[in-house]
This record gives structure tokens, C-alpha cells and sequence, in this order.
């Protein structure tokens, strides 16, 4: 990303997708993974503790740890 944006791409948004998404989709969302939680009723996001945690390495540019 960084890459293309230093060549002009412009990019607004980055959404974060793993494989882990599938695994949830296939067990019915009986399971949830990944680093925001919906709430299927009101559609409200909640960030999740690791979302905060890869919230906090995209700001510093890197890994914490």
C-alpha cells in the first residue's frame, strides 16, 4: 500500500480481510473471528481488543512486539 500510494494511487480505504472471515461465513456466524464485532441487529461495529492492537501497530508503522 505504501508503495502505491507513493506512486499516486489514490487510496481512501483499507479494509482488513483473513481467512478466518470464510470460517466464520461457514459456520453461520455461530463463531466470530476477526478484529471488529457487528452487532447483525442494529448493524453497530464494535472494535474488538485485537482491532485496537492493529490499530495501534498501523500507527507506529510496525509491529509492537
Amino acid at each position: 500500500m505504501q508503495s502505491a500510494i507513493e506512486n499516486g494511487a489514490p487510496l481512501a480505504d483499507y479494509v482488513v480481510w483473513s481467512r478466518t472471515d470464510i470460517l466464520e461465513w461457514a459456520k453461520g456466524y455461530a463463531k466470530r473471528f476477526g478484529i471488529v464485532y457487528i452487532d447483525f441487529e442494529t448493524q453497530k461495529p464494535t472494535i474488538k481488543a485485537s482491532g485496537r492492537w492493529f490499530g495501534d501497530v498501523v500507527c507506529s508503522k510496525g509491529p509492537t512486539e
